[in-house]
């Protein structure tokens, strides 16, 4: 394992004045897997005292983040470096966080109360790896194994649940037969856990390269955050657009599309109403009309309960409110979407549709796949000419409506207007036609 030098150089030093000192957890499994190792986690057998005073001592700033479980963050050269007293854990008594942290001197039973064999290994230059409970070949193996036995720490902390799930859709990695049981038989008990941890867990699962078999195979998992999700199991769509059940067309339309975490969650939630909008017509076709609408109320509820962001909320319900809607090849038209709801928005809508359309009939859904295609390559043509398409881009302004006798709601609507022939006819965009074209419009208006 490569360790950088600073974090080389806090290593040695806790060592160089007798203690014990390793990079911990999963910098040193990312690095076996030859993995990018974001952030380098310190494990020592130094008190948080003493590890404080050997920071001082050197000259390394720090700050105190965890004191009474024993973290120290030092920061070198810009970078924070989290530095853990080895401790065992007293009793869980909420799944979630322990009631009490006792300080120990063997790395032994710092490493026995890990989540995972793969996450349970310490490093030095001196030493080498430090595994003592087979985490080097579960990394071989491809496995996710519980540290120990896996129904106690389940039930210590119901996340790890969940964090199983995200290292299995990231590394590729299968869950191993006892630890997957446990983690069925307690998955409720995450409900116990804060839906804010369990919604970082489930963003990082969604952007998985192996996201498609996690969310199928633990899908009853899953329902235990979003509920909404379990009447579209198996669901079926008898439409000759449709190839998958409802649920099962939901999972690989998030697992095509672009990796972006509100992407993918606007996806797992855009159909999430079909089964109560679900009707049949005489050929035994079945439609689902008005899914979009009722899918934003539930989108409403389920983002509310994991606590999101207002950005992130307001992305996600404005995707799965337009999943469904159609823009057309004009150019005016291109515009106008990009105008009403922003260049970002409107890729991000192209983005989306694609995703959902290829796991359609694709003998269906082919050509409005490229006429999508189309519209991305006419919307990037539009913003690397500078075509006017906002009312921004207008070359008047609502003082010129107000001096031609506009006021109040008049100048919005008049401006709206000028942009969207204008929006057709870019050539017109200047002040003597515009003025002009305005004045006649007023003038049309008083009539009124």
């Amino acid at each position: 394992m490569m360790l950088n030098v600073d974090s080389k150089k806090l290593i040695s030093l806790l060592c160089e004045n007798g203690y014990s000192a390793y990079a911990v957890g999963g910098c040193v499994r990312d690095s076996i897997l030859k993995n990018e190792v974001s952030d380098i986690d310190i494990t020592t057998s130094a008190k948080p005292d003493e590890t404080e005073r050997i920071l001082s001592e050197n000259g390394i700033k720090f700050f105190e983040t965890g004191l009474k479980h024993g973290t120290i963050t030092a920061v070198l050269n810009g970078e924070n470096y989290e530095i853990t007293t080895f401790r065992s854990d007293g009793d869980y008594l909420d799944s979630r966080h322990p009631s009490s942290v006792n300080f120990v001197d063997r790395l032994e039973d710092d490493l026995s109360r890990r989540d995972f064999t793969i996450n349970a290994l310490a490093y030095n230059d001196s030493e080498g790896v430090v595994d003592l409970f087979g985490g080097i070949d579960d990394i071989n193996n491809k496995l996710i194994r519980a540290v120990g036995e896996p129904v106690e720490r389940f039930k210590e902390d119901a996340l790890r649940i969940m964090r199983a799930l995200r290292f299995s859709a990231v590394l590729g990695f299968d869950i191993e037969e006892k630890t997957e049981k446990a983690m069925f038989d307690l998955k409720d008990n995450l409900l116990n856990v804060a839906y804010e941890r369990n919604f970082i867990e489930l963003k990082k699962l969604l952007l998985g390269d192996f996201a498609e078999d996690v969310l199928m195979k633990y899908r009853d998992i899953i329902a235990v955050l979003i509920p909404e999700l379990k009447p579209c199991f198996d669901f079926p769509q008898n439409s000759k657009w449709h190839i998958y059940d409802v649920y099962t067309h939901i999972v690989k339309t998030v697992c095509v599309s672009p990796k972006k975490d509100y992407m993918r969650f606007a996806l797992l939630l855009h159909d999430i109403a079909k089964p109560d909008c679900k009707t049949t017509d005489e050929h035994g076709q079945d439609h689902f009309k008005g899914h979009a609408e009722k899918g934003v109320e539930y989108a409403r509820v389920i983002l509310d309960r994991f606590r999101v962001s207002n950005e992130f909320r307001d992305k996600v319900i404005k995707l799965v409110e337009i999943h469904d809607m159609r823009i057309s090849v004009k150019r005016s038209n291109i515009k106008k979407w990009m105008r009403n709801i922003g260049e970002d928005m409107t890729f991000d809508y192209i983005d989306l549709k694609i995703a959902d359309l290829l796991t359609h009939n694709a003998e269906r859904s082919n050509p409005e796949i490229e006429e999508l295609k189309y519209i991305r390559t006419t919307a990037l043509d539009i913003l690397e000419k500078g075509e006017p398409y906002r009312i921004s881009d207008l070359k008047i302004d609502g003082r010129d409506l107000t001096d031609i006798g506009f006021s109040g709601a008049e100048i919005k609507d008049e401006l709206e207007s000028l942009i969207s022939v204008i929006s057709g006819s870019p050539e017109l965009n200047n002040e003597t036609w515009l003025k002009k074209q305005a004045a006649v419009d007023y003038k049309l208006l008083k009539k009124e």
